[in-house]
C-alpha cells in the first residue's frame, strides 16, 4: 500500500534582507560600545563626536528594522533571521531613542 502522506523536508535558504537586518543590529551594538568608549576616553569632551556616532547607530537600527520587515515578502525562504533582525533592531532603536530623549 502506498504512503498516504508524503513529506519532503527541503532545505530552504534564509531571506537575504533578514541576514542584512541582523548584521545591522550587530553593527548598531558595536557602535554603541564605540560611543561609550569614546565618551570615556575623551572625558566627556567632544560630545558632537559621540552624538554623531549615536545618531548614525540609530539610523542603522531604523534601516535594519525596515529591512527586516521587508524581508518577509521574499517567497520560499526561511524567515528566522527576519524575525530576529526585526525584533533586535526594534529594541535597539527604542533604546537609542530613549537615550536621546533622556539627554544621556
Amino acid at each position: 500500500m502506498a504512503k498516504r502522506y508524503r513529506y519532503s523536508f527541503v532545505k530552504t535558504k534564509e531571506a537575504e534582507k533578514g541576514k542584512l537586518s541582523v548584521g545591522l543590529a550587530a553593527a548598531s551594538l558595536i557602535l554603541f560600545l564605540a560611543a561609550v568608549l569614546t565618551a570615556f576616553a575623551l572625558d566627556g569632551a567632544y560630545g558632537f563626536i559621540v552624538g554623531g556616532i549615536c545618531l548614525f547607530a540609530t539610523m542603522l537600527s531604523a534601516y535594519g528594522f525596515i529591512l527586516g520587515l521587508l524581508s518577509f515578502s521574499e517567497e520560499k525562504r526561511m524567515h528566522r533571521t527576519s524575525v530576529v533582525g526585526s525584533i533586535l533592531n526594534g529594541i535597539i532603536m527604542v533604546g537609542w531613542l530613549g537615550f536621546f530623549l533622556m539627554g544621556v
